[in-house]
């Protein structure tokens, strides 16, 4: 049970309030190993709950809430979601602070040496190729409008299915390293696309065929138009290496072409994943981890959080080796790494960051928790040293 004056600390660690004295005693506290955890479900239990309810000046309405968001599977999986989201950034800034015990022993900011490396993090833009392959460039702040697309920089937004529609007219979405997008298509699905992606779809799909889209290659995320809304016809997402039938549900696919597998994470519903030697059915929670050498497919219970999170603004990275690492932030800052050392490569991180800090924060945060020893800014390449 969490001690009445470290709960005090806490919370006037979280305001900004704590003296130099109080925070001598809960870094001391924090110090034993078992209060590690203990600090991380007080978060996650107290903090979030006061985030929902603030609003609610009556216990009767906040009871009445709660029930209904029980109630409520959709709700609930959305607004927990939310919840290790903001506690995942929440426990990685307490942690930040904490983690080098030895160097300090009170709060300080890091300042890193930023050099003027123009590196920005993403940001919405995408590239649509057209039917007739003609190339539109969508980015941030900038309409584009035909009579069945509209844009706005941010998604791009398909008509309703025109039923009289015989013969299928294909678009590609492309999103380039250092951005994102969004896309609704005519039947009501919603795909985020990560950075590096492609995806080829119809900007119709024909009434009493299945609704078929490509991943061509990157990352997405599907929140897919259930078939009972299309009378019965089944979607269909067709990837290099597999391709997952669905009725309606949410999951998300990693397919990039520098990756030698594939993962298939399940969110909610049920899936069906299709590959050369194996029909593999997937439940919530579940990940598909396909080989595309071999063709081989392992599933295991993941936290759908930490594969998701991309979409929510978030990097998570689960114990995850650098050389995994410097791929995402490759990817969303549009960079290159170089490591000094191959043994460098090896070393793993845990944490989660917001993806819209400055890479010198990222860095610095995995130097912080001494996974690389210093890093070196070289125009649009990083060293790890």
């Amino acid at each position: 049970m969490m001690p009445k004056n470290i709960e005090e600390l806490i919370i006037k660690f979280l305001n900004k309030s704590i003296n130099n004295q109080e925070w001598n005693e809960l870094n001391l506290w924090y110090e034993k190993s078992e209060n590690n955890q203990l600090l991380h479900d007080y978060i996650e239990i107290n903090y979030l709950v006061d985030e929902f309810m603030k609003e609610f000046n009556t216990e009767r309405t906040k009871n009445n809430l709660l029930l209904k968001i029980k109630k409520d599977k959709q709700l609930s999986l959305r607004l927990s979601l939310m919840k290790y989201a903001a506690v995942a950034i929440l426990f990685v800034s307490i942690a930040y602070f904490f983690i080098d015990r030895h160097a300090q022993d009170k709060p300080q900011e890091i300042t890193p040496v930023i050099v003027d490396s123009k590196i920005n993090h993403g940001t919405d833009k995408a590239i649509l190729t057209l039917e007739d392959g003609s190339e539109v460039k969508l980015t941030k702040g900038e309409e584009f409008k035909t009579k069945d697309v509209n844009s706005n920089g941010e998604e791009i937004i398909y008509d309703s299915i025109d039923e009289n529609k015989t013969k299928l007219a294909y678009n590609y979405l492309t999103i380039p390293r250092g951005g994102q997008f969004r896309v609704l298509l005519s039947d009501g699905t919603q795909v985020w696309l990560n950075s590096k992606t492609q995806l080829k779809y119809p900007k119709n799909f024909i009434k009493g065929k299945t609704r078929e889209v490509e991943l061509v290659y990157g990352e997405a995320y599907f929140d897919i138009s259930p078939s009972s809304n299309h009378d019965g016809d089944t979607f269909k997402v067709i990837n290099t290496s597999q391709h997952i039938e669905v009725l309606g549900t949410e999951f998300n696919i990693k397919a990039y072409r520098d990756e030698a597998v594939v993962f298939t994470t399940l969110v909610e519903g049920k899936v069906t994943v299709n590959t050369e030697k194996k029909n593999q059915i997937l439940k919530p929670s579940e990940q598909s981890i396909l080989d595309i050498k071999t063709s081989d497919i392992d599933v295991k219970l993941v936290d759908v959080y930490n594969e998701i999170s991309w979409k929510e603004g978030i990097f998570t990275f689960e114990k995850m080796p650098l050389s995994d690492i410097v791929k995402v932030l490759s990817r969303w800052y549009d960079i290159d790494f170089v490591f000094e050392s191959e043994a460098i490569k090896e070393n793993k991180f845990n944490g989660s960051l917001k993806r819209n800090l400055k890479i010198e924060e990222i860095l610095d945060a995995i130097k912080n928790f001494n996974k690389i020893k210093d890093y070196k800014i070289d125009d649009r390449t990083i060293i790890i040293k």
